[in-house]
């Protein structure tokens, strides 16, 4: 699975008048993106917020209400294992901070604005070929339906219908994978998109 976590970290004083600290991650887990939020192209950014010891530890690990709960529970569940570099308390160090880690889930920034021309080129010979390295089950989430995904997510089309239409475009396209593929392994020399729903077609 593709995604992209953003943990920049400020510390900010427990005493008003200390330094600042300068954390140094020593064990720093990612959140797992939820594979079902993932497959659904459900993207998200949750705020985590907790306290850092002196000793490297964290506590009161907590997320605001208002994101998909799945992400806010892969995010609390990830922070509350880290682990940072313990350092030696000083009028300029204090005993804890304040830190928010910012958890930016996304399918991919890496998707080209024109990943719908690259994949209007496919052909089905070459996804049956890819295909023939997963299993069934897997096979949605070969990198030729991961990139259609990421367009519909964050592409041109975001802004040509409301979320949840996008949303329900791509759990159509998932569904119809299987499909597909049989479609691709009887007409070798067409074009895979040719067998997308007609929806997503016509958004590529």
């Amino acid at each position: 699975m593709r995604w992209f976590v953003v943990a920049a970290m400020w510390g900010v004083c427990s005493v008003v008048l200390a330094g600042e600290v300068f954390l140094i991650p020593a064990n720093n887990p990612t959140p797992a993106y939820p594979r079902a939020l993932y497959l659904a192209g459900i993207e998200g950014e949750v705020k985590v917020s907790m306290i850092v010891h002196a000793d490297g530890s964290v506590s009161q690990v907590s997320a605001p209400e208002g994101v998909h709960p799945e992400l806010v529970e892969a995010s609390v569940t990830a922070v509350r294992q880290w682990k940072f570099k313990p350092w030696e308390i000083s009028n300029e160090r204090p005993e804890r901070v304040d830190v928010i880690a910012p958890m930016l889930f996304r399918l991919s920034s890496d998707v080209p604005l024109d990943a719908n021309e690259i994949l209007k080129k496919v052909l089905c010979s070459d996804l049956s070929s890819e295909a023939k390295n997963y299993a069934q089950s897997d096979w949605v989430d070969m990198n030729f339906f991961f990139w259609a995904r990421s367009y519909l997510a964050q592409s041109i089309a975001s802004g040509l219908m409301p979320r949840n239409k996008r949303l329900e475009l791509i759990a159509k396209l998932n569904r119809g994978v299987p499909s597909i593929i049989r479609r691709c392994n009887t007409h070798p020399t067409s074009r895979a998109v040719r067998f997308f729903p007609k929806e997503v077609r016509e958004l590529l």
